[in-house]
């Protein structure tokens, strides 16, 4: 029992001390996980803290689009905390854009699917942040299930300093771009050299002066436009301004477009970037100080021609130019100008010659004119000096501080006004006794000159007229003299006509006492104008007369051709009459004729023919003349009726052995007119063409439609042709003979009822003759 009970203890005591060092491994094994819990956490808050405090924040976006992110993330996208869903970004007023969580989402969904990374910049809606978003496809040891993970940089900072940057960068652009077009535009050569003193930038008009291609060829070969100068090329000059670190520039020549051009060349040095150039065309500078000195010569000889005598002084009051007449004048050598004295010894000198006017205190005379030079404006006097000679000075102050002195020798002038005085009243004289009434107005309209008559006949007081009234004035006094006072205006646009518009007027006025007066307005040489009035109350009577005796002339002249048209009418009845019972007895109504008889009816009926013709000739002109003459309004095709024209002669041209010559065809169209009598007039120009041509001639008719659709038919002849007076005289109707002399009035009237009846249908009519080459005859119808 003892035994057991020992090995019961032992037993117990093994197991007690095996659950005792079991309890103390697991103790010491849970106080281990502590500690590795403890310093996870401490691990896993320093990974918060530091990516809290890190410049990038992480985004976990998982598959099914759920996000985890620090809450410094949400700060920055505007939420208080971070959304669970990507597509919650889009808050509305916080958050991202529409458009860009669209964007955002696209690129994770492309990173979740394919790996791909992106990188994109987004602007949340509140604050004024940049982020730049960098995301890939996220471990699978961080996000199992293909998540994407985005990192988040906020770059505003370096956003406004590359804002800044870059406006920087665009004003520094703009300020190259601005310089650079100033320089290329510039109108004169600019350059520029490196270190090495080669050229290395040149502007267009540098290229155009040494005439190459473009900038580059001349850079690539060095063309120079300064040519080397006493052994020095212009790279060594620039070398030297480099050296003195000062602008060296120089005056020279040098060939610009194949011309010799006269330059100012200056090389400015830039430190250590090198030495730029530009060259200064002073051609016309220098061509304009040539003009000048060439000017002033000419001016100083044309002064010397001068009447007058002028004296040029300096800033310094020295007389550095005196004409010859102020060397006459004053009895000066030009060897005592050449020494440019003074003023005050010119004034010496001038008093010692006696060529001054007489003064009590003579320094302070002197000091007075001294004062001229500080005058602004041009001084004048007048110099009585003891000869009787009269001279007028004038003092110019000149800007650059001397004085132009001009002396002028009025006493001839002087002279002259004293003959002009006794002129003037030798033509009062003469004016006083004309027999027409003048008075003369100046151009401000005012009364200068006025001789008796005048004022006799208008009744003026002499007081009045001496006030020299302008000629509204004047005119008002006189009005009521007129028999209709609102003629006074004729008066007033004579006067303005030769006061103001140079120019000859007149007119005529009734007074009220029935005299009749011809007014005139006459501009003079002075600028003033004349205004002549004459009475012409006899020639008006005479005219008078003439008017009525012409009025009885005219009616005489109308009652003829009222005459010669009634008796026109009055032939034809006794003439149809003959030429009827004339065709009776050719007829053989009467009997059996003999051929002797049948030739007196036959030379009866061509009478009767003929005396018709003349008969409407005379009616056609009378009525023509009148305006009478009526015309039919049809459509006339020309070239057919010129046939017909032609046909009906052919037996007269064969009896006189002439050629006629029709030309043209349908072209020349058809005329609104009368058909009778175009025909009428047309066959009279044949007619004459026939009778003015010699046996063997030629006529030539031709029709032609011309420029602006006027029809034009030219009739002409190879006859013998006439003289521009008798050409002139066969239009009036007289009859022309062969050799060119009228002697006697067609019958018919000839051209002259062709010209009336051409210019019925509102056309015209031209003759041109040349003695021995013929006539032509040219008619335009519209």
């Amino acid at each position: 029992m003892p035994l057991l009970n020992q090995t019961a203890l032992l037993l117990i005591g093994l197991l007690l001390a095996a659950w005792t060092v079991g309890a103390c491994w697991f103790v010491l094994q849970a106080r281990g996980r502590a500690r590795r819990a403890e310093a996870v956490q401490r691990q896993a808050r320093r990974l918060a803290r530091l990516i809290d405090e890190s410049p990038a924040l992480p985004l976990l976006v998982r598959a099914d689009g759920r996000i985890e992110g620090p809450s410094r993330l949400a700060g920055w996208l505007g939420f208080d905390a971070m959304p669970e869903y990507l597509s919650e970004l889009d808050a509305g007023d916080r958050g991202l854009g529409a458009q860009e969580l669209a964007e955002l989402s696209e690129a994770v969904r492309r990173a979740q699917k394919t790996a791909t990374p992106f990188r994109m910049a987004i602007t949340p809606r509140k604050g004024a942040r940049s982020l730049a978003a960098h995301g890939h496809l996220a471990d699978p040891q961080v996000s199992p299930g293909g998540a994407a993970l985005v990192w988040f940089f906020d770059f505003s900072d370096s956003a406004v300093e590359l804002v800044k940057l870059r406006a920087e960068t665009s004003n520094a652009k703009a300020d190259f771009a601005g310089l650079s077009g100033l320089i290329e535009a510039a109108p004169l050569p600019m350059w520029f050299r490196g270190p090495d003193f080669k050229l290395r930038l040149v502007n267009s008009a540098y290229v155009k002066a040494v005439g190459a291609a473009n900038a580059e060829a001349v850079i690539a070969q060095g063309t120079e436009l300064i040519e080397p100068v006493d052994g020095l090329s212009a790279a060594q000059v620039a070398r030297q301004a480099h050296a003195r670190k000062v602008p060296v520039e120089r005056s020279m020549l040098a060939t610009i477009k194949g011309q010799r051009r006269a330059l100012r060349v200056t090389d400015l040095p830039l430190g250590d970037e090198g030495v730029a150039g530009y060259a200064v065309d002073i051609e016309e500078m220098e061509e304009i100080t040539r003009q000048f000195r060439r000017f002033r010569e000419a001016q100083r000889e044309m002064l010397d021609t001068l009447s007058a005598g002028i004296a040029q002084f300096d800033e310094k009051r020295n007389l550095v130019f005196a004409n010859q007449p102020f060397l006459r004048i004053f009895a000066v050598p030009h060897a005592w100008v050449i020494d440019t004295p003074p003023f005050d010894r010119v004034i010496d000198r001038m008093r010692d010659g006696g060529r001054l006017p007489e003064v009590r205190d003579f320094p302070e005379w002197r000091r007075e004119r001294q004062g001229w030079f500080l005058s602004r404006e041009p001084v004048e006097e007048s110099w009585h000096l003891s000869d009787g000679t009269h001279l007028r000075v004038i003092a110019q102050p000149m800007p650059d501080g001397g004085m132009l002195m001009i002396f002028e020798d009025r006493t001839e002038q002087l002279q002259l006004s004293a003959t002009r005085d006794t002129l003037l009243r030798t033509r009062t004289a003469t004016f006083d006794n004309l027999f027409e009434s003048l008075a003369v107005f100046a151009p401000d309209a005012k009364l200068q000159l006025w001789n008796r008559r005048f004022a006799a006949d208008w009744g003026l007081d002499e007081a009045f007229l001496a006030t020299h009234p302008r000629a509204d004035v004047l005119l008002n006094q006189i009005a009521s003299q007129l028999k209709r006072p609102a003629q006074v205006g004729t008066i007033a646009q004579v006067i303005q006509g030769a006061t103001l518009e140079r120019k000859q007027r007149s007119g005529r006025l009734t007074l009220a006492d029935g005299r009749h007066l011809a007014i005139a307005g006459v501009p003079l040489p002075d600028g003033n104008g004349m205004l002549t009035v004459l009475d012409i109350t006899d020639s008006q009577k005479a005219e008078l007369a003439l008017r009525e005796r012409n009025a009885a002339l005219v009616e005489a002249d109308a009652v003829k051709t009222r005459f010669i048209a009634n008796m026109s009418y009055e032939f034809r009845t006794p003439l149809t009459s003959i030429g009827g019972f004339a065709e009776l007895l050719q007829s053989g109504l009467a009997g059996q004729l003999t051929d002797q008889q049948n030739e007196y009816v036959d030379a009866i009926l061509a009478s009767v023919e003929r005396l018709g013709e003349q008969i409407e000739n005379v009616l056609d002109l009378s009525q023509s003349e009148a305006g009478t003459l009526p015309l039919a309004q049809d459509r006339v095709e020309m070239f057919p009726l010129l046939t017909e024209v032609v046909h009906e002669r052919e037996e007269r041209l064969t009896a006189a052995k002439l050629t006629l010559d029709l030309r043209g065809d349908k072209s020349a169209g058809v005329v609104t007119g009368d058909a009778r009598r175009l025909r009428r007039a047309f066959g009279q120009l044949i007619d004459n063409a026939i009778a003015a041509t010699p046996e063997g001639g030629r006529i030539l008719v031709e029709a032609s439609r011309k420029p602006g659709a006027r029809l034009q038919v030219v009739v002409s002849d190879n006859g013998c042709g006439m003289e521009p007076e008798v050409l002139a005289r066969a239009l009036d109707g007289l009859r022309v003979s062969a050799d060119g002399r009228a002697v006697e009035r067609r019958q018919g009237l000839g051209l002259p009822l062709v010209r009336q009846l051409v210019e019925a249908h509102g056309g015209t009519l031209e003759l041109m003759s040349e003695p021995g080459l013929g006539t032509a005859a040219i008619v335009v119808l519209p």
